[in-house]
C-alpha cells in the first residue's frame, strides 16, 4: 500500500472520531477496520500508532485501542493554547524570518488561493498546514516549535472540519494575508495578533463547530 493511501486511511480514521463514528472510550477493532478500508492489519496499526502520537486514542497494554475524545471545555483550553503558541511563533518570526522563507510562505498562500477558488477545503487545509509549518520554522526555536506541531497534531481533524463551515474558507484565507503582510512588515506584534486570531475559536466560531461537531454524530 502506498504512503498516499496510508495518508488517506490516517485522515479517514481521524474525522470518524471527531465526528462521532466512535464513541468516546470506545476499542477501535483492528480487523473490522482492515476490512472496512480493504487493506492488511499492518496498516490500520502504523495508524493507530500516529492516532496515538496525536493523542485521539490511547493504547492500554494487553487490551487494544481506545478513542479519547475531549470535552467541550478541554477543547477550547486547546485552541487557546494553540493560538498562545501560533503567536508566539509569529512573534519571532517576524524577526527572524529570511527573504527565502517569504518566497515560499508566499507560494504556499498562492496555493491556499488556489484550493479557495476551487472550493476544496481539504486541499486548502493539506497547504495551510505547510503554511504554519513555514511560520515555526522561520521562528527558528526548535522547542517551540516541536511544541507548536505537537498540539496543532492534535487539533488538526478539528481545524479541517471548521474549514467545511460556510464562509470560512475565505475568511481564513483572508487572515492568511493579513498574517502574510505582518511577517512582510517585520511586524511582531501584529504577527503576533494575526496568528493568535486566526487559530482561536471563541464565542460564535466555537458555537459553530459544536453545532457542526453535533451534527455530524
Amino acid at each position: 500500500m502506498d504512503v498516499r493511501r496510508a495518508d488517506h486511511i490516517l485522515d479517514d480514521l481521524e474525522q470518524m472520531i471527531v465526528t462521532g463514528s466512535f464513541a468516546d472510550g470506545e476499542r477501535l477493532d483492528e480487523i473490522r477496520l482492515s476490512e472496512h478500508f480493504g487493506v492488511s492489519r499492518t496498516p490500520i496499526r502504523e495508524a493507530f500508532q500516529k492516532l496515538v502520537a496525536s493523542g485521539l486514542v490511547e493504547q492500554r497494554p494487553r487490551r487494544g485501542v481506545f478513542v479519547v475524545e475531549p470535552g467541550p471545555v478541554e477543547l477550547v483550553q486547546m485552541f487557546e493554547a494553540m493560538a498562545e503558541l501560533e503567536a508566539s511563533c509569529g512573534h519571532l518570526a517576524a524577526k527572524r524570518i529570511s527573504s527565502s522563507e517569504l518566497r515560499a510562505l508566499e507560494e504556499i498562500n498562492n496555493l491556499c488561493k488556489q484550493a479557495v477558488a476551487e472550493n476544496d477545503a481539504d486541499q486548502y487545509y493539506t497547504h495551510n498546514e505547510r503554511f504554519h509549518h513555514l511560520i515555526y520554522d522561520a521562528a527558528q526555536s526548535s522547542y517551540l516549535r516541536d511544541l507548536a506541531v505537537k498540539l496543532q497534531k492534535r487539533l488538526k481533524p478539528y481545524r479541517r472540519m471548521q474549514l467545511h463551515l460556510r464562509g470560512r474558507l475565505e475568511q481564513s484565507m483572508s487572515e492568511h494575508e493579513a498574517i502574510l503582510s505582518a511577517l512582510t512588515k517585520g511586524d511582531s506584534a501584529r504577527a503576533a495578533n494575526e496568528l493568535r486570531g486566526h487559530v482561536a475559536v471563541q464565542g460564535e466560531k466555537f458555537h459553530h463547530l459544536l453545532t457542526h461537531l453535533n451534527a455530524k454524530r
